[in-house]
């Protein structure tokens, strides 16, 4: 007896959706050096920024629900990591939306003039803001870099489908030597890797399940 998983290809659709819109949202916001840089930012290019988190609230929901997607190419070999990195780019997908979430209050403030650069470098350094931005950072880059050593083990995707993703997840600590465009192009790797997941989960021989 075959059963048809319908909801495969749907949620493929909005995994590449959501990297898509990551991609965006990356390439859409102005770059800053310092706090201060951020306040001009907004004063100025105020539109552009709340854009920006729209965006990436849109990639939080789409990577969020193209997540049975990644979850489909495990059947034995790896299927332990791969729910582990699930598990652990869930942690990253949702602080996207909560990164997007303080975008658009972070605009308020500036907007009602409710902040001012000293107040901003104490809003910054406030650890409990801090710790929820490098836990959804390395919820990102980690779960990242654990997909793809699953994927190879998994050995459901060519090849380079994982080293996409994993050569992504390395760039991260040298992203900032890197030049603002090229730091910014490394996205496409995400890009490239999850877009390679997405047509391998909706291909036909993996949307029927066989039952006995």
């Amino acid at each position: 007896m075959l059963v048809r998983m319908d909801w495969l290809p749907v949620s493929a659709a909005l995994l590449v959706t959501g990297a898509l819109a990551l991609c965006l949202g990356a390439f859409l916001l102005p770059a800053s050096e310092d706090t201060a840089d951020s306040l001009r930012i907004v004063q100025d290019q105020g539109g552009r920024w709340l854009a920006a988190a729209v965006i990436f609230f849109i990639s939080s929901v789409g990577l969020t629900l193209g997540l049975p997607a990644i979850l489909s190419l495990f059947d034995r070999r790896g299927w332990a990591l791969g729910m582990i990195s699930g598990v652990v780019l869930e942690v990253g997908f949702i602080g996207i939306a909560g990164f997007a979430m303080l975008m658009a209050f972070f605009r308020a403030l500036v907007v009602t003039d409710a902040i001012r650069d000293q107040k901003i470098d104490d809003l910054a350094g406030e650890a409990g803001l801090a710790v929820f931005l490098y836990t959804w950072i390395a919820g990102l880059y980690l779960g990242e870099l654990l997909l793809g050593i699953a994927l190879l083990r998994a050995g459901t995707v060519p090849r380079w489908v994982p080293v996409m993703l994993i050569l992504h997840a390395l760039s991260f600590p040298v992203s900032g030597l890197l030049p603002e465009y090229l730091s910014k192009a490394t996205i496409l790797l995400l890009l490239l890797g999850f877009a390679g997941i997405a047509i391998r989960a909706a291909a036909p021989e993996r949307r029927l399940h066989r039952v006995r």
